[in-house]
């Protein structure tokens, strides 16, 4: 299953990983470690930020993901399931059998 693991870097934090050089190690051994689908990174709110789609087969993979986020770049995450397009044409076959189960 895919999720979106969205994280914001407090302003302090990020100027240290900047200043130290350490950021680059940091994005580089996440994107080696879970591999991602996409990687954004952005302004949000003053803050850098970004995201990445990941999969994860297990949800016991979810406290590596998070843990690695927060030892790595102390930052804020929130985590959504999503899905790309097949996904959603997939999941919108069996909308007719709940449309009448449900109505």
């Amino acid at each position: 299953m895919r999720y979106m693991v969205k994280f914001w870097i407090p302003i302090g934090v990020g100027n240290e990983l900047v200043k130290t050089g350490k950021i680059g190690h940091v994005f580089q051994t996440l994107m080696e470690d879970f591999k991602p689908e996409a990687a954004y990174f952005f302004s949000d709110e003053g803050l850098r930020s970004g995201f990445m789609i990941l999969s994860m087969t297990e949800s016991p993979e979810l406290a590596k993901v998070a843990e690695s986020f927060w030892f790595g770049l102390r930052a804020e995450i929130s985590v959504t399931p999503v899905m790309n397009g097949d996904d959603l044409e997939k999941g919108l076959g069996g909308v007719k059998d709940l449309i009448k189960k449900y109505t």
